[in-house]
């Protein structure tokens, strides 16, 4: 339960900066984090940073597949730890 809950912790943080630093970027005229790889990590547990990141930073809220996959994917999360919570894997 504790490996899950730290990797939770870990991938939000680092999907929060990225979204933070690809704003950065933007703003900036640099080289960018792709989106690919922003929603891989959305999809992979750091809907929730994404999201905070999305309205946080006002980045990437335009973007309909950010817009509705972000959110899918938070809620996909939370399905399913509540059902390995209630099936007593975690």
């Amino acid at each position: 339960m504790k490996f899950v809950l730290l990797y939770f912790l870990i991938v939000n943080c680092i999907s929060y900066a990225l979204m933070g630093i690809d704003k950065t970027k933007a703003k900036r005229h640099m080289h960018r984090i792709s989106e690919k790889t922003l929603l891989i990590f959305a999809f992979f547990g750091g809907a929730l940073g994404v999201l905070l990141g999305m309205y946080g930073f006002r980045h990437k809220t335009l973007h309909k597949k950010f817009t509705v996959c972000v959110p899918l994917f938070l809620l996909f999360h939370v399905a399913l730890f509540i059902a390995a919570y209630r099936g007593g894997i975690l």
